[in-house]
């Protein structure tokens, strides 16, 4: 899995970004939302009018590249945490990531590889 998120009818987006990060909303029709499982496992209300937005590591790279967001604080890493998606990652930011960060999400690594190899293909930088 790449992303973990709904959406409810009033529009709110829910996400799950790690394991047991369990979010509710209460939405405008009164109902309550809940998702949970990060990156593991789908565990969520249904209430039939809700939009699953899930993205799995097998969709096409154009979903997956627009859903992976990567937590970053900054090249020196003195500044407040900010997501940026892979598709706005730099080059060098994506290289930097799969050389350091050798605990990263299996998919993940295998994301920004697809991606390096996209913008090869595509001349994208």
């Amino acid at each position: 899995m790449i992303r973990n998120a709904m959406r409810t009818p009033d529009g709110t987006i829910l996400e799950s970004h790690s394991v047991h990060d369990y979010v509710t909303h209460v939405d405008k029709n009164g109902n309550e939302y809940m998702l949970d499982g990060g990156l593991s496992y789908v565990r969520a209300s249904c209430w039939g009018d809700e939009e699953f937005l899930t993205v799995w590591r097998d969709d096409r790279h154009e979903v997956v590249r627009e859903a992976l967001e990567w937590g970053t604080y900054g090249v020196d890493g003195d500044q407040p945490l900010t997501h940026i998606k892979l598709m706005d990652m730099d080059t060098d930011h994506i290289l930097a990531c799969l050389e350091t960060q050798h605990t990263i999400y299996p998919q993940y690594r295998d994301a920004m590889v697809n991606e390096l190899e996209y913008r090869e293909m595509y001349n994208e930088d």
